[in-house]
């Protein structure tokens, strides 16, 4: 099913928006500006220098199509979506003792994503695992592939498996709903407990064995709401009751509601998240306000880009190129005009701080190092904090300025990037220059930035830590490859 037709549907539609408002979008973005972005947006990690070159020289009119597709068909979107999809499921911070369920989780995302399967599959496969496993609590080579750790991550408790589906999968906060019916959505007590109900033969985890097996009641689909001695039975969030003479076990009826084309919120719930991967917030924002006072901000784009990823029968990569291959994406995140200032208008790209994910892998690529602190250092940026509004830390700041991994990759005897650059014959210190922004912020550098640069190499004369001309200039190239990758430029996706 071919992508094009609708992206110049989502171009159109926003176009009209900002006709309305009286917006003046910003310019479409150069393509150094859209490789990077994409290549984060795809693929997880900024590109190699070879592929930006290769870019910048491409002169065909395709060219973007192109290299989008080159991205979906790699094992780099494989492992930077399901890395997407690991941080959506278990939104929680994963205890030491979820690592292992949290890795066969990855795993079994990467088989579901290299092969494209469809996502109304994928859920249901999410909803219906077996739960009959003992989760491995030690490394094991033999452990098969399984979505168990969503369970696991939930503590296996009725409640909370309620509240992280119908959050993840529906865009619906029912929490707030669990002691009393909700303040500001139409959600009442009793529809939280009887969604709950669907998880209520779900046997708890044993507190002195968390990695005891836990074995369902599968025909239980009552529950008792906390706090209370009445009993509701499961029932959909609609209100319709399942026919459970069909002797269906509750999961599986859920699941059979839950990704039905007939289910309005499934669809939009997940065209919205992915919207949010791409632009930094969702056409409804929060993302699990779809059932809240949020309006969204484009309602005739979510429900056509609903309709159409039904359509194609719940296509991840038909839904991503459609986007990717928008006008709406290909801004500039230049601030060229005062009407850009709502990010609700999608009028340029905003900044988006990287993943921990992102920021490790682009660092690996920009300076070759070695990935051997890769879980201490994610360990450091981990963030829950929404895409758009990220901060860095005391510990990230310190960890970029003062930390072994950066000392190292900007070091004259350990950095793989400066040794190649500073032993290149062919290069001039102009030369180096560019290979070095090219590494790390993917694009080449501006003749305003060039200028000073240049003249720091001069700078340098007359350090007593400099005995030579040529030393001088592999400290001033080292200096220059710390600042460049301490940038604000280096650090978001924009």
């Amino acid at each position: 099913m071919p992508a094009a037709p609708l992206s110049a549907r989502i171009d159109a539609m926003v176009f009209r928006r900002w006709s309305e408002a009286h917006v003046t979008p910003a310019p479409p973005a150069e393509d150094a500006e859209f490789y990077r972005r994409a290549s984060l947006d795809l693929a997880g990690r900024i590109p190699y220098v070879a592929e930006v070159r290769a870019f910048l020289a491409d002169r065909s009119d395709d060219k973007r199509h192109a290299a989008i597709e080159r991205w979906l068909d790699s094992p780099a979107y494989v492992q930077h979506f399901a890395n997407v999809w690991r941080s959506a499921l278990l939104t929680q911070a994963t205890a030491p003792d979820l690592r292992f369920a949290a890795e066969r989780l990855e795993g079994w995302l990467r088989v579901e994503l290299r092969e494209n399967r469809p996502y109304d599959r994928m859920v249901r496969e999410v909803i219906t695992t077996p739960l009959g496993e003992r989760i491995a609590s030690v490394r094991s080579e033999d452990a098969a592939p399984t979505p168990l750790a969503f369970y696991q991550a939930n503590e296996l408790k009725p409640e909370n498996l309620a509240s992280a589906t119908s959050r993840i999968f529906l865009g619906v906060n029912l929490e707030c709903a669990q002691c009393h019916n909700h303040p500001f959505a139409p959600w009442r007590q009793d529809q939280f407990w009887q969604f709950a109900g669907f998880f209520a033969g779900v046997a708890r985890l044993r507190p002195d064995n968390a990695f005891a097996p836990a074995p369902e009641v599968l025909d239980r689909h009552s529950i008792t709401i906390a706090g209370t001695e009445r009993i509701v039975e499961a029932r959909y969030l609609d209100d319709a009751e399942p026919d459970w003479a069909a002797g269906e076990r509750p999961r599986v009826l859920l699941a059979d509601w839950l990704t039905s084309a007939d289910n309005s919120y499934f669809a939009r719930a997940a065209v919205n998240r992915m919207w949010a991967h791409f632009f930094g917030r969702g056409l409804v924002d929060p993302l699990d306000e779809l059932g809240g006072n949020k309006a969204p901000s484009h309602p005739e784009l979510l429900d056509t880009l609903a309709g159409e990823f039904v359509a194609s029968g719940y296509d991840l990569k038909f839904l991503i190129r459609a986007i990717v291959g928008s006008q709406i994406y290909q801004r500039s995140s230049r601030f060229t005009d005062a009407s850009q200032r709502d990010p609700s208008l999608f009028a340029r790209a905003v900044g988006r701080g990287l993943t921990p994910e992102q920021w490790f892998d682009s660092f690996v690529v920009a300076t070759g190092c070695d990935d051997n602190q890769r879980a201490e250092m994610l360990g450091k940026f981990s963030s829950l904090e929404r895409p758009a509004e990220m901060q860095t830390s005391i510990l990230q700041s310190l960890a970029m300025m003062n930390g072994r991994l950066v000392t190292d990759a900007t070091s004259l005897t350990e950095s793989r990037t400066l040794a190649a650059v500073i032993d290149a014959p062919f290069l001039d210190r102009k030369g180096k220059i560019e290979a070095l922004f090219l590494a790390s912020l993917s694009r080449e550098p501006l003749p305003a930035e060039i200028e000073p640069l240049i003249a720091y190499f001069d700078s340098t004369d007359g350090q007593a830590s400099s005995s030579s001309q040529d030393s001088r200039e592999r400290e001033a190239l080292a200096d220059i490859f710390w600042a460049l990758l301490n940038s604000a430029e280096f650090k978001l996706n924009h």
